[in-house]
């Protein structure tokens, strides 16, 4: 219904153009449109909605993003009179008044849980539209802040913060920085900033305020609940994640790198030689012929299918690394140029990096396939069906540099199938998992993994794992990582993990590095995935003769290694439980990785401890991230009383102990009698 133009309405005479908009219903939705500008409130699930607003029409359908085609039911009420409009959801009310303002409130109470703000009294409002060209506009969108809140999620970071405000944060993918746009307040809502495009969000003690550095509209969907009831609503609009399969719940050995057949087997047999648990072991980057061509170069690869037979003979699986770049020698590079396969530029040829490949003494300028194009992403599957699943039988894949790592970086030069770089770049890596998520599922694949290195919103619906990116290798990166791991899970990717030990170095000899090294074994082994991995001293210069040094749990000395070997049956003995875990995150949401107020949210202390998490419902772990530590304080929600897994003391929770951490131990604490075989 539209707004009688009889109802006067007042505004406020100190802005530079008052407007008095007019407001309908329509299918459901409550729309607002005035001076050229229309807003579309819409039900999204229930305790949901989803906000579109767009200058210069209508509101446009069918835009990239993350939100799956058909929202869940809800059942909502519109109203509008006095000329503002209300739109109810469940537990969540979105007002809007005469100029377009919305409010969210609290349904039970009517309290706000987040208002748009304006930036100034004349000039701009809570949201902006800079003309770019083209029907594209820097898009800002303003909120309130509140001085009592705490800000989660947001993806994976390397600034060691769990609670983020006060932060400026690039949306944009890189190399260990990983843009995921959703957002968990501590005032009891969820918002997914649902627009792939390059740009940032500020959350200032002044306002909160995100932009994009041009795209067609403003897009955003928003739940009230508590954190973990917002997990739930979340994933249930973006996409779970599948079941995990069984064996990824086990051990990954990886190194980089393991340069031909006869090493990588060597190692496997290494492994059951001396009974130690092994579920993967990873074939690295450079096994290929040229860049791009994806498939074994048979000078070092001789019989992958004897090597894959015998892998499984051990109870191994292959995991093969993949990445989304090809040579200008690869033989599938003029097909796919002349196919329109490769991401654009709008200025310049289609390079986009440059790397080494084999038969060449420099490097070469790669190009990227536009995960994007659908016909892009039907032609990669057939050559790795083709030159990996047909033949042998591999079905889990590492994606690596799926950013894509450009060089240099600037989006604005490119152009993908479905957009300007600047409007949609922050998708590709979604949709190059969806590339082997479609393809294995069309070979009648059930359980499908692939391990990336970044991620957008909704990765996690086709069976996509994140991992940490190339990081250091001492204590204060190992720090960082707890954050990193607890904000990833508040953005919807429930598989996580980091390269045990970290990437850049380490040297195994050394007894400063194996005391980091067992450290973050520790933590990898209760880590939703646990997989050891990086480019350890002494290494080489990148090409593909490189490798680095060796990187099994043997290469660190015998008092380390033995502990290293406790830790591996530690994770042996609690996959089940893991399974059972990864089941609610594949059923509800939940994640695996979660921090204390998930589980405790009406505990004030739990929302601000981010140097430990739960590993599930039932165990509270404590990494030791310190240089020398043989003692750990850690707190304990209230709410649940704790049992030392190690020593058997008990402690009522709400409250903080300290206890031993010697070098082979890190403290674990069992929640309310739960039963788990931590011990052996």
């Amino acid at each position: 219904m539209n707004q009688p133009a009889e109802i006067q309405v007042k505004v406020s005479l100190a802005q530079s153009s008052p407007t008095v908009g007019t407001f309908r219903e329509r299918d459901g939705a409550l729309e607002w449109s005035g001076r050229q500008e229309t807003l579309r409130i819409e039900p999204w699930g229930p305790d949901a909605v989803r906000v579109r607003a767009r200058l210069g029409g209508p509101v446009l359908e069918g835009l990239p993003g993350a939100l799956l085609d058909e929202a869940p039911e809800a059942s909502s009420t519109v109203k509008i009179e006095d000329g503002r409009g209300r739109l109810t959801v469940g537990a969540l009310t979105a007002e809007v008044d005469a100029e377009g303002l919305i409010r969210f409130t609290r349904t039970a109470d009517g309290s706000e849980l987040l208002a748009e703000e304006r930036a100034h009294f004349w000039w701009p409002g809570p949201r902006l539209y800079t003309a770019v060209g083209n029907g594209h506009h820097r898009l800002e969108q303003r909120f309130a802040a509140y001085d009592d809140e705490k800000l989660y999620g947001l993806g994976q970071h390397q600034h060691g913060r769990l609670d983020q405000k006060g932060l400026v944060l690039d949306l944009v993918q890189r190399n260990a920085e990983v843009g995921i746009p959703v957002l968990t307040s501590s005032r009891g809502y969820t918002l997914l900033w649902n627009n792939p495009a390059i740009g940032r969000v500020e959350l200032a003690h002044n306002g909160t305020r995100w932009v994009a550095d041009s795209a067609r509209q403003i897009d955003y969907w928003i739940t009230a609940g508590a954190p973990a009831d917002a997990q739930r609503r979340y994933t249930a609009v973006t996409g779970r994640t599948p079941m995990l399969p069984e064996w990824a719940a086990g051990f990954w050995q990886c190194k980089l790198r393991y340069r031909t057949q006869d090493e990588l087997l060597a190692v496997a047999r290494e492994y059951k030689r001396r009974g130690l648990p092994v579920s993967a072991i990873v074939c690295d980057f450079f096994h290929w012929t040229h860049l791009g061509e994806w498939k074994f170069d048979p000078k070092e690869w001789p019989d992958p299918a004897a090597m894959v037979r015998e892998l499984d003979e051990l109870g191994i699986k292959l995991v093969v690394s993949v990445w989304p770049s090809v040579s200008p020698l690869s033989e599938n590079h003029p097909v796919m140029e002349q196919r329109g396969h490769f991401i654009g530029t709008q200025y310049g040829p289609m390079a986009h990096a440059d790397w080494p490949d084999k038969e060449v003494a420099s490097t070469v300028q790669v190009a990227f396939y536009d995960a994007t194009n659908p016909d892009a992403r039907d032609f990669v599957w057939s050559r790795v069906r083709e030159n990996y699943l047909e033949p042998y039988g591999i079905t889990a894949f590492w994606l690596d540099a799926c950013e894509p790592e450009l060089k240099p970086g600037f989006q604005e030069n490119l152009r993908y199938w479905a957009g300007p770089g600047l409007e949609v770049g922050n998708i590709y890596p979604a949709e190059n998992a969806r590339t082997f998520y479609e393809g294995l599922r069309a070979a009648g694949e059930e359980e499908i993994v692939t391990l990336n290195r970044s991620a957008w919103a909704g990765s996690q619906r086709y069976g996509a794992a994140l991992w940490s990116g190339d990081i250091g290798t001492d204590f204060p990166t190992l720090r960082r990582q707890i954050a990193a791991g607890l904000n990833t899970a508040l953005s919807g990717i429930p598989w996580w993990n980091t390269d045990i030990g970290g990437f850049h170095g380490g040297d195994p000899d050394d007894p400063a590095y194996r005391e980091v090294m067992v450290r973050w074994f520790q933590f990898g082994a209760l880590s939703p995935l646990m997989r050891l991995h990086g480019f350890r001293d002494p290494g080489m210069p990148l090409g593909p003769e490189m490798t680095g040094g060796p990187n099994e749990v043997w290469s660190y000395g015998e008092e380390a290694g033995a502990i290293l070997e406790r830790y591996l049956r530690l994770r042996e003995r609690l996959k089940p439980y893991v399974l059972n875990v990864m089941r609610a995150a594949h059923e509800e949401g939940l994640p695996v990785m979660r921090p204390l107020f998930l589980e405790f949210p009406g505990d004030h202390a739990a929302w601000s401890v981010d140097d430990a998490y739960l590993f599930g419902p039932d165990l509270l772990v404590a990494p030791v991230v310190t240089a020398g530590a043989t003692a750990r304080t850690a707190y304990l929600p209230a709410g649940a009383t704790w049992t030392d897994a190690w020593t058997g003391e008990t402690y009522e929770g709400g409250r903080t102990v300290t206890v031993d951490a010697p070098l082979d131990r890190i403290p674990l604490f069992l929640r309310d009698g739960a039963r788990l075989p931590v011990s052996e």
